[in-house]
């Protein structure tokens, strides 16, 4: 008998209570999903919002053709010298491959795009993105650890402006988002979004609401504030998505780990069960065969 019934017991024990903390965490992690994803949806209400208002504002440049050095700078195209990441992951572990997937993929498209660290720079979100670039000697211009799990604009405030502001000063002359989207509690989807310059606006979408604005001051000095607003709540709204994925790769890995956990206790008692019979059968043939030499 290779382990003795003590120990095979022992095993049992143990396991039993590693499925006791992970299907807690489970539970933990279910329920911060919820709250996230309420929170990315009434995001998305003021997103469209504010993506309604800047969409009119700047209708006029961009349908005009407007040349880039007549343009507000967040939405002006420049020579591209160098060129920022925006990299977010978690602070910690126990998420499945939610960061390795977002960090291979990233480093795989720095590879591909750049010949030199001279032409990016990151921003890191989170504590294992920055470490992961931090040991590989990458450059990190900012970074951003211990998020909460349902952040608020203030709690991120500061490296999002920090952003804006880098851009601003030509620091970088583009500004990539690379995170996890969340789609479903299953599936989350590998995203690099450009921030930086402002390109994602549709006129058709003025076309299409047909709304008049009263403005007060200038139209342009309402894009002055109001552009730069429009960016960070781009880079929030992608946090906050990373968050909800984030969260949903955690309940997804602590149910595996508890369902792995099951499947170990219920082969160690398959084993407990053949070696106590092994032991019950070695006792009855001890016995009979001290009754036969006692014949």
């Amino acid at each position: 008998m290779v382990d003795s019934l003590n120990e095979i017991k022992s095993r049992i024990a143990s396991t039993k209570k590693t499925s006791h903390i992970t299907s807690a965490m489970q539970m933990v992690s279910a329920a911060k999903l919820t709250k996230a994803e309420q929170l990315n949806r009434n995001f998305q209400i003021y997103a469209s919002k504010i993506r309604a208002i800047v969409t009119h504002l700047v209708a006029f440049q961009l349908d005009n053709s407007m040349p880039d050095d007549k343009l507000n700078a967040m939405l002006a195209n420049r020579k591209v010298k160098k060129t920022g990441y925006i990299v977010i992951t978690s602070d910690k572990g126990l998420v499945g491959s939610y960061n390795s997937s977002i960090l291979k993929r990233t480093i795989d498209m720095i590879e591909r795009d750049h010949d030199s660290s001279e032409e990016y720079l990151i921003l890191a979100i989170g504590g294992v993105g920055a470490d992961f670039f931090r040991a590989r000697k990458m450059k990190i211009a900012y970074e951003l650890r211990g998020v909460v799990d349902h952040p608020l604009f203030d709690e991120v405030h500061k490296i999002v402006s920090e952003a804006i502001t880098m851009y601003q000063k030509e620091v970088f002359d583009k500004l990539y988002v690379c995170y996890n989207h969340h789609i479903n509690s299953l599936t989350a989807q590998f995203r690099v979004e450009k921030m930086l310059p402002i390109s994602d606006l549709n006129l058709e979408e003025v076309k299409a609401n047909n709304i008049s604005y009263l403005l007060e001051p200038s139209k342009d000095k309402i894009l002055e504030s109001l552009l730069p607003q429009y960016a960070e709540s781009l880079i929030f709204g992608a946090i906050i998505d990373a968050k909800t994925a984030e969260h949903a790769a955690g309940m997804t890995a602590m149910r595996t780990a508890t369902d792995n956990a099951k499947n170990i206790i219920n082969r160690y008692k398959v084993i407990y069960n053949r070696a106590r019979q092994a032991a019950i059968t070695q006792e009855i043939t001890e016995i009979v065969a001290g009754v036969v030499i006692l014949e």
